[in-house]
C-alpha cells in the first residue's frame, strides 16, 4: 500500500458523484434572478424552474417513484419536459422520453419493456397516448400513474387521462429541499429507445456521470457562453436533448421552448429573445436556408446551429454560411448520448475556399473532450485503419460518455462492447490529419459490380442541384451488375426538375459507376428527428424490383 493510500479516504467532504442534477442547484443558488424558461406567454427564473422541479420532484416521490422506476414523458419542447430533465433524476429515477410521432402500439410496447410506473403526457397526445394506455392495460396488465399537462401555448383539444393535473400536483407539494442526484454516478439516468432507422428499436440506458461529462462538453466544444440563448429546435426527446438540458443549466442560460418546429416560429423566437443557438438534424438547417430571406429580417445577433442526426451534404454547410449562421457539424449515436464528437475548426480553415471549408467541416471530426476514445478500426482483427483517406473500417467509442447498454438486451449489449469498443456500425476513414469521415453505414454501401459506392456521396453530389429538398440513395438489386443506385428525391416547394436532368447533374461530379440509374420523386420516410429512415427505402427498391 502507498502513502498515498493511507488515512486518505473517500469522505462526503472530497467526493460526490457527479450528476447534471447539480447544475439546477447552482444556477438556482447563483443565478436565481436570471431567466431560465421562456414559452409563449410564460416566463421562469432559475429559481422558479428549479422550484418547480422540485415541487414535481416531491410530487413524483409521493407517488412512490424511487430509485430505479421509470417515468415516461409524452411532451413537446416545454417547460415540463424539461422539469422533467431536473425532478426525475433527482430522485434517482429513470426519465424515459417518448417520441412524439410514435404509434400506439409502440408507445404501449416501450412502457411495457422499460416497466413505466408514471407517465406525464401532454393533452394533444391524449388520443395515441390513450389507446396506448388501453393495449397497456389489456395486453401487459400495466397501468402507470398518468399526469396531464394542459400547456398553456396548446389551444387544441384532448381528454384528461389521469387523475393528476400537472400545475395542480405541483401546488399540492412542497419543493423538496435539494435536488440531490444518486448515491452512485453509475445509475441510470434515463432509457432512450432508438430511432427506428433500423427498424429494430432498443432501449439505450444511459447514466448520470455520462450525461454530466457529455453536459460538460456541450459547452466545450461549442466554445458556449455564460448565460446563452438556445432555442428548442430539436426534440427533447432525442437523447434527452443531446443532454442540452443540462448544459444550459450549466451555463445559467435560457430555454426558449418552441411545440412545433416552424420556419416562421424559429425566426420570430430568434429575433424576440435574441437566441444565440440552437440544435437540430439538417432538416431544420434545411428549412431556414431556403426560407424566404424576409423572414430573417431584424436578426442582427450571431446564430449558431449545431448539426448532427446525419452527415450534412456539402450544400447544406455553404447554404449556411451564405445565410450568415455559424454550423458546427458533430457526430454521435443515442448510445454516446447525442453529440460525442465534432469537426473542431482549425484557424488556418479560414483562409480555405468556400469549396475546401466544406470539405473540412462535412467530416465527422475528433472525439470530445471527455470521451476517451474514438477511432476507425477493423471490426474483424480490431487494428486501426492507417489514416491514408482510403482504407475503410468502422467508427469506435470508448471511455465515459458511453451507454451502460441495452435494456433486457444482453447479447445485443455483449455484441456492441465486443473487443472493448462500442462498434457504431458507421463505416469511415481515418484522415492524415485524424479526423474521421464517414464514407457509409455499413448495410448502405452499395457493392455494384464489385465496387462499393458510398450512398452518402451520391446524396451529397444531388444535393448540390438547386432543385433538391431531400435525398437518399439506396441499392437496387440488378441482374448484371448485383446492385445499382437508386435515388429517392423530394422537390423544394415550386420547383421542377427531370429525373434525366439530375442524373446528368451527377455524372458532371461522380465517377459513372456512381450514377444513379434511376431516381422517383417521392416522399422520404422520416423519423421525428429528421433521420431518413433507409431500411423502409430499402424494402420499397427490393419491393419495385421483385415486381418488375
Amino acid at each position: 500500500m502507498s502513502i498515498y493510500d493511507q488515512d486518505l479516504d473517500k469522505n462526503p467532504a472530497n467526493y460526490v458523484a457527479l450528476s447534471p442534477v447539480s447544475f439546477v442547484e447552482r444556477s438556482a443558488e447563483v443565478f436565481g434572478d436570471l431567466p431560465a424558461v421562456v414559452h409563449g406567454r410564460r416566463r421562469y427564473s432559475w429559481r422558479d424552474t428549479r422550484e418547480r422541479a422540485a415541487r414535481l420532484a416531491a410530487a413524483l416521490r409521493a407517488l412512490g417513484v424511487a430509485r430505479g422506476a421509470t417515468v415516461s414523458a409524452m411532451l413537446s419542447n416545454t417547460p415540463e419536459m424539461i422539469e422533467a430533465h431536473y425532478a426525475v433524476p433527482a430522485l434517482n429515477a429513470v426519465l424515459h422520453p417518448l417520441n412524439t410521432r410514435l404509434d400506439a402500439p409502440l408507445l404501449a410496447w416501450q412502457m411495457q419493456h422499460c416497466e413505466a410506473a408514471v407517465l406525464i403526457t401532454d393533452r394533444e397526445f391524449a388520443p395515441v397516448i390513450g389507446t396506448a394506455l388501453r393495449i397497456l392495460r389489456d395486453e401487459h396488465g400495466r397501468a402507470p400513474i398518468v399526469i396531464d399537462v394542459c400547456d398553456s401555448e396548446y389551444t387544441g383539444g384532448g381528454e384528461p387521462l389521469g387523475a393528476c393535473e400537472y400545475e395542480a400536483l405541483l401546488a399540492r407539494h412542497e419543493p423538496l429541499p435539494r435536488l440531490e442526484g444518486p448515491r452512485d454516478e453509475w445509475d441510470a439516468i434515463a432509457v432512450s429507445y432508438t430511432s427506428g432507422t433500423t427498424g429494430n428499436p432498443k432501449g439505450v440506458v444511459t447514466h448520470h456521470r455520462g450525461a454530466y461529462l457529455n453536459a460538460v462538453c456541450n459547452a466545450a466544444t461549442w466554445s458556449m457562453p455564460q448565460f446563452p440563448r438556445y432555442l428548442w429546435t430539436l426534440p427533447m426527446f432525442h437523447c434527452n436533448g443531446w443532454c442540452f438540458p443540462w448544459t444550459v443549466a450549466m451555463l445559467a442560460g435560457t430555454q426558449v421552448c418552441l411545440r412545433k418546429v416552424e420556419t416562421r416560429a424559429i425566426f420570430e423566437a430568434m429575433r424576440a429573445h435574441g437566441v444565440d443557438h440552437y440544435c437540430g438534424a439538417p432538416i431544420v438547417h434545411n428549412l431556414l436556408i431556403n426560407a424566404e430571406s424576409e423572414l430573417r429580417d431584424g436578426l442582427t445577433q450571431r446564430v449558431r446551429g449545431m448539426v448532427a442526426g446525419a452527415a450534412p451534404p456539402a450544400a447544406m454547410i455553404e447554404g449556411m454560411a451564405r445565410i450568415g449562421f455559424e454550423l458546427t457539424h458533430a457526430y454521435g449515436l443515442t448510445e454516446t448520448y447525442g453529440p460525442a464528437a465534432v469537426a473542431a475548426k482549425r484557424e488556418q480553415w479560414a483562409a480555405a475556399n468556400l469549396s475546401e471549408q466544406t470539405r473540412l467541416n462535412g467530416r465527422q471530426g475528433v472525439r470530445y473532450v471527455l470521451q476517451e476514445g474514438m477511432t476507425v478500426l477493423e471490426p474483424q482483427t480490431m487494428a486501426e485503419v492507417p489514416p491514408d483517406a482510403q482504407t475503410l473500417g468502422e467508427i469506435m467509442f470508448r471511455g465515459n460518455i458511453v451507454m451502460k447498454g441495452y435494456l433486457k438486451n444482453p447479447a445485443a449489449t455483449a455484441e456492441a462492447f465486443a473487443g472493448g469498443w462500442f462498434h457504431t456500425g458507421d463505416l469511415a476513414v481515418l484522415e492524415p490529419d485524424r479526423y474521421l469521415k464517414i464514407r457509409d453505414r455499413s448495410k448502405d454501401v452499395i457493392i455494384s459490380g464489385g465496387e462499393n459506392i458510398s450512398s452518402l456521396e451520391v446524396e451529397d453530389a444531388l444535393y448540390r442541384h438547386p432543385a433538391v429538398m431531400a435525398c437518399a440513395v439506396v441499392a437496387r438489386p440488378d441482374p448484371k451488375w448485383g446492385e445499382t443506385p437508386l435515388a429517392y428525391v423530394e422537390l423544394k416547394s415550386g420547383v421542377t426538375v427531370s429525373a434525366a436532368e439530375l442524373i446528368g447533374h451527377c455524372r458532371t461530379l461522380l465517377a459513372a459507376y456512381k450514377v444513379p440509374r434511376e431516381v422517383r420523386f417521392e416522399e422520404i420516410p422520416k423519423t421525428s428527428t429528421g433521420k431518413i429512415q433507409k431500411f423502409v427505402l430499402r424494402e420499397r427498391a427490393r419491393s419495385a424490383s421483385a415486381i418488375e
